[in-house]
């Protein structure tokens, strides 16, 4: 005979299990396999494609190479968000898009400001001949 009473939960189970079955638009979406796995070629293929470009020296102008490989590194960034971040306008609101937005334009203002220095630094300092740099502690 148990001299305990029950415990009573106010339906705190019940609470839990509707939080965990049902979604309200603030989680995050989960992937299935195909899309996980129709993420994983599309970055085998925009891995390789580069490669091969670089590799095969199929453009003999390295600018154009260069440029190939950073469109396709871009693509690729956006296929890794998509497929396995799961990143949409509609996962917790709406605001995990407003970070990335926030977060991309920090990136451009401070990569952009840090090549605007770094293309006048370069331009504006004196040129040393290698005469200069033997006297040079």
């Amino acid at each position: 005979m148990s001299t305990h009473a029950p415990v009573n939960t106010g339906g705190h189970e019940d609470a839990h299990e509707a939080h965990h079955g049902h979604s309200h638009g603030h989680e995050a979406s989960h992937g299935s396999f195909k899309s996980y796995m129709t993420g994983f070629v599309l970055s085998v293929i925009l891995t390789a494609i580069p490669f091969w470009l670089v590799m095969g020296e199929v453009f003999e102008n390295k600018a154009l190479t260069a440029a190939l490989v950073m469109l396709f590194a871009v693509v690729q960034i956006v296929v890794h968000m998509i497929y396995f971040l799961h990143m949409n306008t509609k996962s917790e609101g709406g605001w995990t898009m407003m970070a990335l937005i926030f977060t991309l334009v920090l990136i451009v203002i401070a990569l952009s400001g840090s090549l605007w220095v770094m293309h006048h630094l370069n331009t504006n300092m004196m040129t040393m001949t290698p005469d200069m740099m033997r006297n040079v502690p």
